[in-house]
């Protein structure tokens, strides 16, 4: 669909009737909606949820959600016309606006940024500035001086009718095109306008059949097997086809047909033959729209029967839903919580209800959906950002239709647009990977969750080994249920837990490289026995940095205060911040000395060294290095579940939820680096990361043993992690947060102050904390101060913590007056420039 910028109505006939005006949500950061007028004629068209096009100031051509219809026009200034109706049917819920709303307004965000996190790409509209030719130009008559490049572009435009930009630069091989473009414009020799383009597409895929005639008239099959005879490579097609589709069983078999691909594929067919018979009316070919999700024929498996104290568990669940909305499962590893989600899940779906069931990683959904794939099959859904926009956009439109009444997907998915919501799984609810960094909105996906099963009266699970301090305090207050597991599911016991002090190891001279003996020893034995391992690292890459041996010197990124990490697959430094990356030097930039050291380890180095000290093994590694590729996780897993793998490296993704039967040993490399971090959840999440690992050890009634390696085992949090004393941790955390004023005693807003100039950042900070103290008081401002790591992204980065009371505090005028404090700051002439983010409830 194309428009010229100067597209408006004609003016309508003076006739009694209603004009109607809709506040559209443009995926713009504006803060407030934007209304248009509705034409007379797309007043039954146009209806809330319902993507429209409309002219946003004098150039962009944009799509947007309508958000409310009525009456009265806008004050202070004069509505345009809305262009056009893309839908027939809403395609965001009134639910769905209801949460996004309260996105929007609890993270401090706009509904465009909400709406341009919720929508998948392929439906929301592109528009981009094309060119075509002046409709009174001609260019062999018009005499008009031209330069060779605008010449070059009319040819080109003769010959494509209309480009871009960007079609335009490559075409001229020069930076500074847009002179002749300008030029061509003044000339009246080019157009300027908007395409917008709907980038969804159904999947379709060619199809062949047999010409009705010939299945249709009697003894029609026979004569054309006689044409055919003297022609033995297209008789051999016609053969090959009706063992695949066996039409003289059957007449309706032959409307369906089958994929061409299927024919053009078989090396022993003649794909010139398959060409002609489509010529000569013998076959006919037809495109079929598809689902990208194709239906799992193969007979459903029933949920396996639960044991008796996973009954009981579900039992109490559906007991406490009776009285509360939300309910913490509390299961050690092991205990089979998943098999408890499904049976719940299939409780929900008799009852007509749809199920959202949300995990914190991708890699963990490549199981879980194989499990689940077998009990629900086409009513099952996936939904994560490894998909394509097309894929996104299918679920999408299935979980609108009905079609997909179990959603299985990562953060993202509580966007979907859910319309009869009965319950919501989020499993593994402690983890940080739940909340949205960057950009905006920065949501957390599990309170999300919460607001959506209240918007429309679902009831939420919680799940977790190892609990969030809050959610546990929730249910310690009686706000929220209760349910504990603390048995492994079967004859599996907890493994046994051993501290390796790797000081004492490197005295005696007994370290490996970065393994103790006890590490390696232990991995011999196992791989003997054909088990396997798995090694957890909490850092990718082969080394956090390196360092020059004669001078000292470390590489640093040039965008961010950070060193380089180096990455020997493709010998590169690369910042995991910005992504900048630079090849690794051969020598010292400093002083020329050819002494370059790698200082530390990464995932990478680990399978590496095991590669060369146990070279019999099969080493595979899961970071975000190795699981860009969309079916990455899937291959990876798939490889470890089927013996293909002895040993497992990873990062944190090897510590979540995922469940193999022969692994018995676990180990984690360097403890102390997760337990020695500026942040008062680090124990919380040390003992989180090291119980969650541990658990992936002993599955299926076989003895499971972990070595924790650590230069300082009698840390405390060792003797908890050894008897799995979850309790002991959240009293010794709950009393430390009580005393120091944090979650859950408190509400959390980090505000960042960030600025290309290191002073200018630092007095805005100033500037803005002063303001804040003078609006919310001196006890709940903290600040500013500068981060551990002060510049991202060429961004001096300066830190104000705000705390908020949960009792006798205003939240929302309180964050009312926060954005008032920000939008002041912006103003001020000394700070342009400045950009401030503002991060509820950070992790």
């Amino acid at each position: 669909m194309s428009e010229l910028l100067n597209f408006n109505y004609p003016p309508e006939p003076a006739v009694d009737r209603v004009t109607l005006f809709a506040d559209v949500i443009l995926p713009l950061p504006l803060p407030k909606l934007y209304t248009y007028r509705i034409p007379f004629e797309m007043n039954d068209d146009v209806m809330v949820g319902a993507r429209v096009i409309v002219q946003f100031g004098s150039k962009r051509i944009l799509s947007c959600i309508v958000a409310d219809i009525h009456e009265q026009a806008p004050a202070d200034y004069q509505a345009k016309y809305i262009m056009d109706v893309l839908d027939d049917t809403p395609i965001v819920t009134v639910p769905q606006l209801k949460l996004f709303k309260w996105i929007a307004d609890y993270y401090m965000c706009t509904l465009g940024e909400v709406i341009n996190a919720a929508l998948p790409s392929a439906l929301k509209l592109s528009s981009e500035s094309r060119i075509q030719l002046h409709p009174h130009f001609n260019p062999e008559e018009d005499d008009i001086p031209l330069a060779t490049q605008e010449v070059k572009i009319i040819y080109a435009l003769q010959q494509n009718q209309a480009m871009t930009f960007t079609d335009i630069g490559n075409l001229l091989q020069i930076k500074s095109y847009h002179k002749f473009i300008k030029s061509l414009i003044q000339k009246e020799a080019i157009i300027i306008y908007e395409q917008v383009s709907d980038k969804f597409s159904p999947k379709v895929v060619k199809k062949i059949r047999l010409s009705e005639h010939f299945v249709q008239g009697e003894g029609m099959l026979e004569e054309l097997f006689e044409q055919l005879t003297p022609k033995p490579k297209q008789l051999d097609i016609l053969l090959n086809y009706l063992q695949k589709v066996p039409v003289h069983q059957d007449v309706n078999l032959n409307y369906k047909g089958i994929e061409k691909s299927v024919l053009t594929n078989n090396p022993h067919l003649s794909k010139s033959s398959i060409d002609s018979l489509i010529k000569k009316g013998v076959l006919e070919q037809f495109d079929q729209i598809i689902s990208r999700f194709p239906v799992d024929d193969s007979p459903r498996q029933l949920p396996m029967n639960l044991s008796e104290h996973q009954l009981q568990a579900k039992d109490e669940i559906l007991g406490l839903f009776k009285e509360k909305d939300t309910v913490l499962l509390h299961g050690v590893t092991g205990s089979g919580k998943t098999e408890v989600y499904i049976d719940l899940i299939k409780h929900a779906l008799e009852g007509g209800g749809q199920v959202l069931y949300l995990l914190p990683e991708i890699a963990l959904t490549a199981q879980i959906v194989t499990r689940l794939m077998k009990v629900f099959g086409e009513k099952l859904g996936v939904y994560h950002s490894k998909f394509s926009d097309n894929e996104r956009a299918e679920v999408w439109q299935g979980v609108l239709s009905g079609r997909f009444q179990v959603v299985v997907g990562v953060r993202s998915a509580v966007f979907l647009p859910f319309h009869n919501l009965s319950l919501i799984i989020v499993d593994e609810e402690h983890e940080s990977s739940y909340k949205q960094y960057d950009p905006a909105p920065r949501y957390n996906a599990r309170e999300t969750a919460l607001m959506m099963a209240h918007l429309q009266g679902a009831k939420t699970l919680l799940g977790s080994a190892t609990p969030s301090i809050e959610t546990y305090y929730n249910c310690k207050t009686g706000r929220w249920g209760l349910v504990t597991m603390l048995k492994r599911f079967g004859e599996a016991q907890l493994p046994d837990v051993e501290l390796v002090n790797t000081r004492e190891e490197q005295q005696r001279k007994t370290m490996h490289s970065h393994f103790s003996s006890k590490l390696l020893d232990g991995i011999e034995q196992r791989l003997k026995r054909h088990e396997q391992v798995i090694l957890f690292q909490n850092r990718r890459g082969y080394a956090p940095f390196i360092a020059c041996d004669e001078c000292s010197w470390i590489p640093k990124c040039r965008n961010c205060a950070v060193s380089l990490s180096y990455h020997k697959f493709g010998n590169e430094l690369r910042c995991h911040y910005c992504g900048y990356h630079e090849h690794m030097p051969s020598d010292c930039p400093a002083c020329g000395a050819t002494t370059l050291k790698s200082m530390g380890f990464g995932t990478e180095k680990i399978e590496d060294e095991l590669k060369l000290i146990l070279p019999d093994a099969e080493v595979q590694r899961m970071d975000l290095d190795t699981t860009k590729k969309k079916n990455s996780y899937q291959q990876i897993i798939a490889d470890f579940e089927n013996g293909k793998t002895n040993v497992l490296v990873g990062t944190q993704m090897v510590t979540k939820g995922l469940d193999f039967e022969n692994v018995s040993l676990v180990g984690i490399l360097n403890a102390d680096s997760i337990i020695h971090f500026p942040d008062y959840r680090a124990h919380e999440r040390a003992y989180q990361l090291f119980v969650q690992v541990s658990g992936r050890a002993g599955r299926k009634g076989k003895p499971g043993t972990v070595f924790i390696q650590t230069r300082d085992p009698m840390q405390a949090i060792f003797r908890k992690v050894i008897s799995n004393d979850y309790e002991s941790l959240y009293e010794h955390e709950i009393e430390e947060r009580m005393r120091f004023s944090y979650p859950p005693f408190v509400r959390m807003i980090k505000v960042t102050v960030k600025h290309a100039d290191e002073r200018t950042s630092e007095n805005a900070a100033i500037v803005l904390a002063k303001d804040l103290t003078d609006k919310l008081g001196k006890q709940q401002v903290l600040g500013p101060e500068i981060p551990y790591i002060f510049r991202i992204r060429n961004l001096f980065l300066n830190e104000i913590h705000i705390k908020l009371p949960r009792e006798n505090v205003n939240l929302r005028s309180a964050k009312g007056l926060i954005a008032q404090a920000i939008q002041q700051l912006y103003l001020l002439p000394d700070f342009k420039g400045i950009k401030v983010v503002a991060d509820v409830d950070p992790m």
